[in-house]
């Protein structure tokens, strides 16, 4: 069992002002995995003090040269390159991530980032000139927004947590970060790359704690803006203390996106694709295209290559290699699941694969890759994020008909367009009401935006656009 009794705030190891703590259990093996510090407001006081300062200093992170953060940012990717293997160990044991997609992104993505936005900054400046219309001229300043709150959920914990970090820190601001507390231990591997890499005092501190603490953190005075990563309903509520605050929030929400199959679709030539588009991460991604939208004239044969697609995936333990699907985080969330596939079943919808727990698994949060068809977009499964291992097969008259269903959600993220000709595609995906889709696959890259509209958030991350949330721009007037 690992343990921890200190808290990383203001480049420290300090003792934590209560005394709770956060017990981090397998959701492969039921067994406690470890324990740290529960934090509490007066650590979130002292690490928004600690940011407030780092900020604030005439010689602090905010007035550094691009070039200088950059290549402190250079240090802090090195350090993670480091010690990728223990981060993609930690996220896998603690959220059921299967070790192969871990190594791929959680120990990956957050170096990558944090060059990325160094590369960006120290290759641009920070003033633009302008010839006023009515003479003289405007200089243009970006400036960084301030000490940031990072509020990062469980499923990808350390790549959201970097698509906060690592365009905040390159603008110049300071960040706090709230873990969630199913994913906490890998928080560590970051706070010790963070030190070795020698990031300045108060420039990145981290406190895990629950939703009260996380309450607390988002209304704190001392905080500029909040970036959070989540549900609807929990980012609905930080829109509304932001609101009041007048404070800018970037929120990434859920989503119930729609994978399109076009009639001249052959998913058997994309079936890698498709599992990543649409259970990637045993359903535990806000993206994915988890209503399947079918052509009637394709329906029976489209149900059943999903179909075979889910039921020919490997479950097993998060940390065996061969593990293309691994356990719910919790379970509560196996529950949640649970439930809803007994909707699915309520509402007249026919299960063609999964459906239950897997037979050989008398231990962990597992659920099988469950598929149903017969689904009306009216139904419950088809209009409410699961957020696990279950897709929706709706059928489709024509693409009029399959752009409406698509669009016919209270959400908008991500989604995907199949078919064997890439610009049919391609116009069918423009008619998506959507903040991105993919052409046979959906991957995120970080030069491009990402993020939702409806329910789905607000504002974007990644790209340039994702730094631009992080700078405020100041105009000065200079008379000719």
């Amino acid at each position: 069992m690992t343990g921890h009794d200190r808290l990383y705030i203001g480049g420290e190891w300090v003792a934590p002002a209560g005394t709770g703590t956060l017990t981090v259990v397998s959701p492969s093996t039921e067994e406690v995995l470890g324990a740290v510090p529960e934090g509490t407001e007066a650590d979130v006081d002292r690490a928004v003090d600690a940011a407030r300062t780092a900020f604030d200093d005439p010689q602090g992170w905010s007035t550094w040269t691009p070039q200088a953060r950059a290549e402190v940012l250079e240090r802090f990717a090195v350090a993670l390159d480091a010690s990728a293997a223990a981060t993609a160990q930690a996220v896998s044991s603690q959220n059921g991530m299967p070790i192969r997609i871990a190594q791929a992104l959680e120990s990956v993505f957050p170096a990558l980032l944090l060059r990325y936005y160094g590369t960006l900054v120290a290759n641009r400046g920070t003033e633009e000139r302008r010839d006023a219309m009515f003479g003289g001229t405007t200089i243009v300043r970006r400036e960084p927004v301030g000490v940031v709150a990072a509020i990062v959920p469980w499923n990808f914990p350390q790549a959201l947590a970097f698509v906060k970090i690592a365009p905040a820190l390159a603008a110049g601001c300071t960040v706090v970060v709230k873990p969630a507390p199913e994913t906490v231990l890998d928080s560590w591997v970051m706070a010790e790359a963070a030190q070795a890499a020698g990031l300045p005092p108060g420039v990145l501190s981290i406190v895990p704690a629950g939703r009260e603490v996380g309450a607390h953190l988002v209304a704190h005075p001392g905080v500029d803006k909040v970036a959070f990563t989540g549900s609807s309903a929990a980012g609905r509520a930080i829109a509304e203390t932001c609101g009041r605050l007048l404070r800018p929030v970037t929120l990434e929400l859920g989503g119930k996106s729609a994978a399109i199959v076009l009639d001249d679709a052959d998913l058997t030539a994309h079936s890698e694709a498709l599992f990543g588009a649409t259970l990637l991460n045993n359903g535990q991604t806000c993206f994915l295209g988890t209503r399947v939208l079918a052509p009637r004239s394709r329906y029976a044969e489209i149900v059943e290559q999903v179909s075979a697609l889910a039921s020919g995936l490997v479950i097993g333990d998060a940390l065996d290699p061969a593990t293309q699907i691994g356990p719910l985080v919790s379970a509560r969330q196996r529950d949640r699941v649970e439930t809803y596939i007994a909707k699915g079943l309520a509402d007249g919808a026919r299960v063609t694969a999964g459906g239950g727990r897997p037979a050989d698994r008398d231990r962990g949060f597992f659920v099988s890759p469950t598929v149903f068809a017969d689904v009306d977009n009216n139904h419950t499964i088809a209009q409410e994020e699961i957020f696990g291992p279950v897709l929706a097969v709706i059928p489709y008259t024509d693409t009029d008909d399959a752009v409406r269903i698509a669009n016919d959600s209270d959400y908008g993220l991500g989604g995907s367009v199949w078919s064997s000709d890439p610009e049919r595609a391609t116009a069918v995906a423009r008619r998506v009401r959507t903040g991105s889709i993919g052409i046979n696959s959906y991957v995120n890259d970080p030069v491009s935006p990402f993020g939702g509209v409806k329910a789905s958030g607000l504002g974007r991350e990644m790209g340039p656009e994702g730094l631009a949330g992080y700078e405020v721009l100041t105009s000065i007037y200079a008379a000719p």
